[in-house]
């Protein structure tokens, strides 16, 4: 090994000889080189005579100029380093925010404390709470407090930044308007998973792509939901939004939907059917308000599904939108009755009714007389 280590001068192969053998060698040598180029993040330089220059200082040579390459010593490759995404934290604004007074630049305390500026700023729109972040950092913390901001409206962007949902975040709202908007699958899912408190979502005007995002977020405080317009939308699509979660816990016998506590839902403009409507009263029990208008599939049948002995909703139904659905006709209008709770019913632009019949259904009502502000659409005064 010794005598392989020393300088032995190559006399019979040319620079273009010692080039061939390195190509020659292949895989070998590609595989030697490769710990020596992730650990020193360049190539080791080629001589002419064949010589190799190792890590440690050690030459190893290709006696005779040809045979594999000798390298002493030879240590394992590195792990490939794993690629580096990018990570973006978004941290809850604190619940009690320090100070609780606000430090003047003269070293004294303002004498109003904080919970009386959170009056104050409860009287601000968005714009304006905005404004009042720039003044110091102390209004900026208060400013993040969830009590001033119940609502926010992000409708009709074409897309969210990420500051924008890491904004949302922080401020935790109950109500979130994300109506006709680009938000992909991975934002609302992001979102979903953060803001456990959220009573309100409106996602009208979304893809289905987007929407579908809500088959794997938990949302236990979920009131509203609007999905009206959303195109390509299927009862098989509507299956795996109404259905329970299929990871349900081991010897767990009942099973709750994703919309068991849900009491209002829209979708209006879908492609809904009697089955999803059967499916719709077996998850979503505690519906006190459903907008099914402009739903080309809904007719009679659908009338009788709702208002059946067996159906949840005939108790709890207050406001059922059914305008623009033109498979109605006069034969439906009795089976209202059945509802003793309903305090608005939209017949609107339904072609098959006839202004007679919803005036008869006026005068009866269930149990009592609604009033007709425009034709077609039955009010009662709660």
């Amino acid at each position: 090994m010794c005598q392989l280590l020393e300088r032995v001068p190559d006399t019979s192969s040319s620079s273009s000889d010692s080039d061939s053998d390195s190509d020659s060698s292949g895989t070998s040598l590609s595989e030697d080189e490769a710990p020596g180029e992730a650990r020193n993040g360049r190539r080791p330089a080629r001589g002419s005579s064949g010589e190799k220059e190792n890590r440690g200082g050690r030459r190893a040579v290709r006696p005779g100029g040809g045979g594999p390459l000798l390298s002493w010593p030879l240590g394992p490759a590195p792990p490939p380093r794993p690629p580096q995404l990018e990570r973006h934290v978004v941290r809850p604004p604190p619940r009690s925010p320090e100070p609780d007074t606000l430090p003047l630049a003269a070293g004294s305390d303002h004498p109003l404390p904080r919970a009386a500026w959170l009056r104050v700023f409860q009287h601000l729109g968005p714009r304006e709470l905005c404004i009042c972040m720039r003044v110091c950092r102390t209004w900026s913390r208060w400013c993040y407090d969830k009590r001033l901001w119940p609502r926010m409206d992000l409708s009709r962007r074409k897309s969210l930044t990420p500051p924008m949902l890491s904004g949302v975040v922080r401020r935790q709202p109950r109500a979130l308007d994300l109506s006709w908007t680009g938000v992909s699958k991975k934002q609302l899912m992001w979102l979903l998973n953060r803001l456990q408190g959220l009573q309100e979502l409106v996602l009208s005007g979304c893809s289905w792509l987007s929407v579908s995002a809500l088959g794997s977020a938990p949302l236990p405080a979920l009131r509203l939901l609007d999905l009206r317009w959303i195109e390509d939308v299927k009862d098989s699509q509507l299956r795996e939004l109404l259905l329970p979660p299929p990871d349900t816990k081991p010897g767990q016998t009942e099973s709750r939907g994703r919309l068991q506590g849900v009491a209002e839902l829209r979708l209006a403009g879908l492609e809904l059917t009697d089955a999803s409507l059967r499916l719709l009263l077996r998850h979503a029990p505690q519906l006190s308000a459903l907008d099914l208008s402009h739903c080309a599939h809904v007719g009679d049948p659908s009338v009788h599904l709702l208002t059946a002995p067996t159906s949840p909703l005939r108790e709890t139904l207050v406001h059922l939108n059914l305008a623009g659905c033109h498979r109605l006709t006069d034969h439906c209008l009795p089976l209202f009755r059945r509802c003793p709770r309903l305090r608005r019913l939209d017949l609107r632009s339904c072609r098959q009714l006839s202004p007679e019949a919803c005036a008869r259904l006026a005068a009866a009502g269930p149990p009592g007389p609604f009033r007709c502000p425009e034709e077609k659409l039955l009010l009662k005064d709660s």
